[in-house]
């Protein structure tokens, strides 16, 4: 609730119980609230245990309007690569990798079809308020394909029997004469079934990352997390 206010998110009200002013990073916030015209109401604390989606909640709830961002938005000045989600699944990771490609500094993350839903409380939770600031733009396969040649980003595809990771990446640097200017989409797939073939097909490198001996693969996030720090530290 803080990056959303920080944000400057829209919000349409919010629901408060004794539970939230016990700390003073409690009353900090409800002040906070208060300051900005936010409509806060007092509520018993069985009413908020109905409405509130975790075991443990810390006495607050609010009602926010998301930002509606689409593909003219992003800005490759803000970083020179972006996440592309294809079809994950849990929330929970869709959340971490939202978190993860705005804190290394990815341009954007494009979500395709099959993602499980970035305003998923799950997902929302996962991402830490990275979802309030980072572009999150929802796109159909022909969409982003089209997107993706329009302007000029080359597409990684993360694959167990593609590229290492680390000679990809020295390839890129040597097709972009060393300066390092090359757009870069790096897809991350289905925690089962992996990148659909359509993306597979039309990738320009098909990466992996190496692993020790006897280790099967990684997390989807902590891959992507891999993948864009080689990315964007060169830069």
């Amino acid at each position: 609730m803080e990056e959303a206010l920080a944000a400057g998110l829209r919000f349409r009200g919010v629901l408060v119980t004794t539970e939230l002013e016990r700390t003073t990073r409690g009353s900090e916030l409800r002040a906070e609230l208060e300051r900005h015209a936010v409509a806060v109401e007092d509520v018993g604390g069985r009413a908020f245990a109905q409405l509130a989606t975790t075991d443990t909640p810390q006495g607050v709830l609010a009602i926010v309007e998301p930002r509606a961002w689409t593909a003219g938005e992003i800005d490759f000045t803000r970083g020179r690569a972006i996440l592309v989600i294809d079809g994950v699944q849990d929330p929970g990771n869709v959340g971490t990798l939202i978190r993860t490609a705005h804190a290394l500094g990815a341009a954007a993350t494009v979500v395709l079809r099959g993602t499980a839903d970035v305003l998923n409380p799950k997902a929302l939770r996962a991402a830490m308020g990275a979802t309030f600031r980072h572009p999150v733009v929802p796109l159909d396969d022909p969409q982003f394909i089209a997107w993706a040649a329009a302007n000029a980003v080359t597409l990684w595809a993360t694959a167990a029997d593609g590229l290492p990771l680390e000679r990809a990446r020295q390839d890129a640097a040597r097709a972009a004469g060393g300066g390092g200017g090359e757009r870069i989409a790096v897809i991350v797939g289905n925690e089962g079934a992996g990148i659909r073939p359509a993306l597979n097909a039309i990738a320009a490198r098909r990466v992996a990352i190496p692993l020790a001996q006897g280790a099967e693969s990684l997390n989807v996030a902590v891959a992507a997390g891999i993948l864009l720090y080689e990315v964007l530290r060169g830069r």
